[in-house]
């Protein structure tokens, strides 16, 4: 049966995870080193090792997400993350950084290692490189590729895949990301934070409701209707008219909705991937356990070789509309 890897931004949110039949959750500590570094999220050293004890007891695993990328001379925290990371007794950490990656083959040996998405590693060359040099045993693969494209790489590396299926779409490079940094001043690569809460405001103007990011115009939408968050990349924007056409107003980058490949999962088996991934660290444990016990409902049907189960999450996804992204590659 394929790996059901589960979100978790608190200790309730673990705890429900777990409950619902999740084989492996993913969290991170409560400050910068990692990707999901927001206010009243993430876990202490106490309560991440309470966790991994919870989750160990119900027969799951928990693996800790140190994958953002240290600044230069200011390391100590990352290393110390990955060392308490260990100490809990995680079953593996995920990481991008290079420095890092090295820093944790050498200094914990024991400690199994995954190449988190932000890492971007795309191809066999990338990810057969990082194995090589740091043993890594996964890779998270980045949310660029077919279906068609995860099955070739898989037959030219020799470690885990892991995917992608539920939640949040980031159109950049996996989380590295410019344009929540330019808004704002915080980057999620580097602080975890992408357009962060602080930094957003909603006005009323003219019968009309408006999202701002760092005082950039993100989204105006009717009054009553439903408003987007202003997460920049998912913002709505005007093109100028050109010979060819004319001005234009859309969403250039990405539509604001969610991915959602359960249909998929059957040919994602096929193709060799090990582990499916939810995202949502942000998301109540409300969220969690519902969408847990959907997609392991999913991959029980998947091993049985029975139909996907259908329509279970519409009313989960950002804008209760879903994409399969680039998994089908419509773009193309």
């Amino acid at each position: 049966m394929m790996e059901l890897v589960c979100p978790a931004g608190t200790p309730a949110a673990l705890r429900a995870a777990v409950d619902a039949g999740a084989h492996t959750v993913y969290c991170g500590f409560a400050d910068e080193t990692n990707a999901r570094n927001f206010p009243g999220l993430n876990f202490s050293r106490p309560e991440m090792a309470e966790g991994v004890a919870y989750a160990r007891s119900r027969g799951a695993r928990v693996l800790v997400a140190i994958n953002t990328f240290p600044r230069a001379g200011e390391q100590t925290l990352w290393h110390r993350a990955v060392a308490d990371a260990r100490r809990a007794g995680a079953h593996a950490v995920i990481l991008a950084d290079p420095g890092l990656l090295a820093h944790a083959a050498e200094t914990h040996p024991d400690l199994r290692l995954h190449l988190s998405v932000q890492a971007a590693a795309a191809n066999p060359d990338a990810i057969n490189f990082y194995a090589e040099a740091f043993g890594i045993r996964r890779v998270v693969l980045p949310r660029v590729l077919t279906v068609e494209e995860i099955t070739a790489i898989n037959r030219e590396i020799d470690i885990e895949t892991e995917v992608f299926v539920f939640g949040g779409l980031c159109v950049m490079a996996e989380g590295r990301c410019s344009l929540s940094s330019w808004a704002t001043g915080l980057s999620p690569n580097m602080n975890g934070v992408c357009s962060p809460a602080s930094h957003v405001v909603y006005d009323e103007v003219s019968g009309h409701n408006e999202a701002r990011l760092g005082g950039l115009l993100i989204h105006r939408t009717p009054k009553g209707a439903p408003a987007p968050y202003p997460t920049l990349c998912k913002g709505c924007f005007t093109a100028p008219a050109t010979e060819t056409g004319p001005v234009q107003t859309g969403h250039i980058f990405e539509d604001p909705v969610s991915l959602d490949a359960t249909e998929l999962i059957p040919r994602l088996q096929k193709a060799g991937v090990t582990a499916l991934k939810i995202e949502g660290r942000q998301r109540s444990r409300a969220y969690v356990a519902q969408v847990v016990r959907a997609f392991r409902a999913a991959v029980e049907a998947a091993e049985a070789g029975a139909p996907m189960p259908a329509g279970l999450l519409a009313k989960l996804t950002e804008g209760q509309s879903a994409t399969t992204g680039a998994y089908a590659k419509t773009w193309r």
